[in-house]
């Protein structure tokens, strides 16, 4: 028990006494992780429907490279390249990539996944895969991830609605009163992403489902994942303080 309780300290140790990568050195991961996929649609989301000169501001304000970036420096001190190493390793494994063309493979048939997704009320799936799949997405940060850009992409667009009308409004008090939104959308992302996984993965043992999902609880990937949700509030409101 002693040696147990020993551990994380000494593993926190040798973290602390390690350099910390540059902020450029997470590109790589952010990519396979599917972090730059997040930072990519934010912009496109936000310029929806706004006036010109407004799209461009967006644009320039939540580009990719600014929010990747602004969370690359603030996740930078808390890795080392060792362990970024670590993250590549499992992401470009043969598994990884296995899944990873299965998931893209959805974009081709999105008219089935449609449909699908209707079947599945009356064709629920079996509990123990249903499992699996939670387990992954649990692992993965699929849901919070998606959760978290629909929630800073309306919290944004209600403070860009208040400044067209003339107001303002602090971080701290915008985010009270969008709050409320935040377990609604967690809802609607879990059950997309559940029907998502059920069907990319529809032809894949369950075993190999497994092997996935433990992929994703493997540390550092997980750490970074969790980190990543973590500090991506911060992230946006920082760029929504750039919004003129």
């Amino acid at each position: 028990m002693r040696i147990a309780l020993l551990l994380p300290l000494l593993l926190l140790t040798s973290v602390a006494h390690a350099a910390a990568p540059a902020p450029a050195a997470f590109a790589k991961v952010f990519e396979l992780a599917g972090i730059r996929l997040l930072c990519e649609q934010t912009a496109p989301l936000l310029q929806r429907g706004v006036p010109p000169a407004q799209q461009a501001q967006l644009g320039q304000v939540f580009a990719a490279e600014q929010l990747c970036g602004a969370l690359a420096k603030q996740l930078a001190p808390t890795f080392t390249a060792a362990q970024l190493g670590q993250i590549e390793t499992l992401l470009e494994s043969p598994l990884a990539k296995q899944f990873t063309a299965a998931e893209r493979a959805v974009g081709d048939d999105e008219k089935a996944l449609s449909t699908y997704r209707e079947q599945l009320s009356s064709r629920p799936p079996r509990a123990e895969r249903l499992a699996l799949v939670r387990r992954l997405d649990n692992a993965a940060q699929t849901t919070a991830m998606a959760a978290l850009l629909r929630y800073e992409v309306g919290k944004t667009q209600a403070l860009l609605a208040l400044k067209a009308r003339g107001e303002s409004i602090d971080e701290a008090t915008l985010t009270s009163k969008t709050t409320a939104q935040a377990e609604a959308l967690r809802q609607s992302s879990a059950q997309g992403v559940e029907a998502f996984m059920l069907f990319a993965y529809r032809q894949t043992p369950s075993d190999q489902l497994a092997e996935y999902a433990a992929l994703y609880e493997q540390a550092p990937l997980n750490q970074l994942l969790k980190a990543s949700v973590q500090a991506l509030p911060a992230v946006f409101a920082e760029r929504r303080a750039a919004l003129k």
